[in-house]
């Protein structure tokens, strides 16, 4: 099977390329558009790190191909920082050190984000289960939620 034409609005960026059929919608940003924030972890969905917004919804993009993303928009955590400014949540990593080895991180925003758009004031249990799809070897998650709770103050307070 032949590759195929594909044009996805990444970061708001227009972009192209000529695919496989089989090649997966993550494998598409690290090694095509090279975007290299969203991590490859298990290849399962099982681990989160992969979280990408697809058309403003989180997504898991270990299990989409990239021809079905064909005519989407995509947002990374690269998409995050707008003019040299730090997103809110990205901000909240920072200040309340919700990362170790930060391999889980970029997906952990991600879905940060959009938990976010939904629930401006989420409490502690709504963010455990919003983030409940993204896995951590690392902190504990207590950090995580620290931060997530500080970038909902910072957007509240219309930062």
């Amino acid at each position: 099977m032949g590759k195929q034409k594909i044009r996805i609005k990444v970061n708001g960026a227009d972009m192209e390329a000529d695919v496989e059929p089989r090649l997966l919608l993550v494998h598409c940003i690290r090694d095509v558009f090279d975007l290299t924030g969203t991590h490859i972890g298990c290849d399962t969905s099982h681990c989160g790190a992969c979280t990408v917004h697809l058309d403003g919804k989180p997504i898991k993009s270990c299990t989409l191909f990239a021809v079905q993303a064909d005519g989407c928009e995509i947002t990374t955590v690269e998409g995050l920082e707008q003019d040299g400014k730090l997103h809110p949540v990205q901000e909240g990593f920072w200040q309340e050190h919700g990362l170790q080895c930060g391999f889980c991180t970029p997906g952990m925003m991600m879905t940060s984000v959009a938990l976010l758009k939904e629930k401006p004031n989420p409490s502690e249990d709504e963010i455990r289960l919003a983030i409940s799809g993204n896995l951590c070897r690392c902190t504990g998650y207590m950090n995580i939620v620290k931060s997530i709770q500080y970038a909902a103050q910072k957007l509240r307070q219309g930062a």
